[in-house]
């Protein structure tokens, strides 16, 4: 007599269950230990204090006042921890090279993305330094940052002694700085006038064609208006900068924008230009071939097709950009700077770092990383908010 045929199958799913958890069990363990506990754990020191060396003692929302409020000085309102407020300060400045390198590194996916004889070498180029270790970088970058015998500086040096050496020359290369200066920012002016516009066209706020163009041609105007009344201090500062080049990672002035020039040297060509190829090769031909026939030119058919087309990419690079961003800084301050001069490039990471491993405050380090998470998730949630109104969905 032969057996149940639904016994058979019955028996046949569970093994394949088994199976199933079988394979998955050690992922499951390896989350328990080394991810769902400690981030529990980190949460109970964070309404601790503990040091290492005592047993942990229940302090409430002490960190937390400690962290983020403030008292009175006088009649001065004083922050309990100046220290936190400063490097907050810092990771949001250097987080200013984001859109930069959203830019960018789109740029670069458009002319990467152009049918030519050896663009495959020319992406492997730009890509190369994503895949280089990030130590080496740093130390590579550190030693062309130095102020006395960095290659960057002693190009400057080379540069400025054969400008300088003519007046005339000095004058006209003044000129041409301030128009070049003067370009890039009213294309800056130009891109934030464009992407806010769709952004309100998108939520139902119309702009006319008039209206943008006369936003950018005043805020061409003013830019080249400003730089021609400031044309003498201008001249100063070029001559100054080419003359005696800054210590760049040793003043307060230079340090974060030095890291975020390096940054941008490093990502430019790395994973967001993958990403926008990648989602400019997905645009179907027969929308540009539409948009033609209805007399679009190159940039009506970049803001018309290409742009909606690959908002889904720029929302979710924007996204993974910002958590990156408040993540980041450890690595680039450790070996570059050690967090100086005077604090300017310590972030908040590097300083969760040192108040748990060097000070050896576990709960304060606790209590950090959570205020560090709260920013994250309410930054991330605004933004999956405005863009599920502005992103396209083919």
């Amino acid at each position: 007599m032969s057996a149940d045929p639904n016994k058979r199958q019955t028996s046949a799913a569970k093994r394949e269950a088994l199976a199933a958890y079988a394979f998955l069990m050690p992922n499951f363990l390896g989350f328990l230990a080394f991810t769902s506990i400690p981030v529990i754990l980190s949460l109970i020191m964070a309404f601790s204090h503990w040091n290492i060396f005592r047993p942990p003692s229940w302090v409430g929302l002490e960190n937390f006042r400690g962290l983020l409020w403030f008292h009175r000085e006088g009649n001065r309102l004083v922050a309990n921890d100046p220290f936190f407020w400063q490097y907050l300060y810092n990771t949001v400045y250097l987080m200013a090279g984001i859109p930069i390198g959203m830019a960018g590194s789109l740029i670069l996916a458009v002319m990467m993305n152009q049918r030519l004889r050896g663009i495959v070498v020319l992406r492997t180029i730009y890509f190369l330094p994503t895949v280089c270790s990030g130590v080496a970088l740093l130390i590579l970058w550190k030693y062309l940052y130095n102020a006395d015998i960095g290659l960057i500086n002693k190009l400057i040096r080379m540069i400025g002694g054969v400008i300088y050496s003519s007046r005339p020359l000095a004058i006209a290369f003044t000129v041409f700085c301030a128009i070049a200066l003067g370009l890039f920012a009213t294309a800056a002016a130009v891109c934030v006038f464009a992407a806010v516009r769709y952004v309100c066209e998108r939520i139902g706020w119309e702009w006319g064609d008039s209206l943008l163009r006369g936003l950018v041609v005043l805020s061409g105007a003013s830019i080249f208006l400003i730089l021609g009344v400031y044309g003498r201090a201008i001249y100063g500062h070029v001559a100054a900068f080419f003359t005696t080049p800054p210590d760049w990672l040793g003043t307060v002035k230079w340090a974060k924008p030095s890291l975020i020039l390096m940054s941008l040297w490093g990502g430019l060509g790395g994973y967001n230009m993958i990403l926008y190829l990648a989602a400019l090769q997905g645009v179907p031909s027969s929308y540009y071939e539409a948009a033609e026939i209805d007399g679009a030119g190159p940039w009506a058919k970049f803001w018309s097709v290409t742009w909606p087309m690959i908002s889904p990419t720029t929302f979710f690079i924007l996204i993974m950009s910002i958590i990156s961003g408040f993540q980041s800084g450890f690595m680039t301050a450790n070996i570059l700077t050690n967090g100086g001069p005077a604090g300017s490039t310590t972030t908040i990471e590097y300083y969760l770092y040192q108040t748990a491993f060097e000070k050896f405050n576990m709960g304060y380090a606790s209590a950090i990383a959570w205020f560090l998470f709260a920013v994250i998730l309410i930054l991330t949630r605004l933004t999956w908010r405005i863009g599920g109104r502005v992103v396209v969905y083919e």
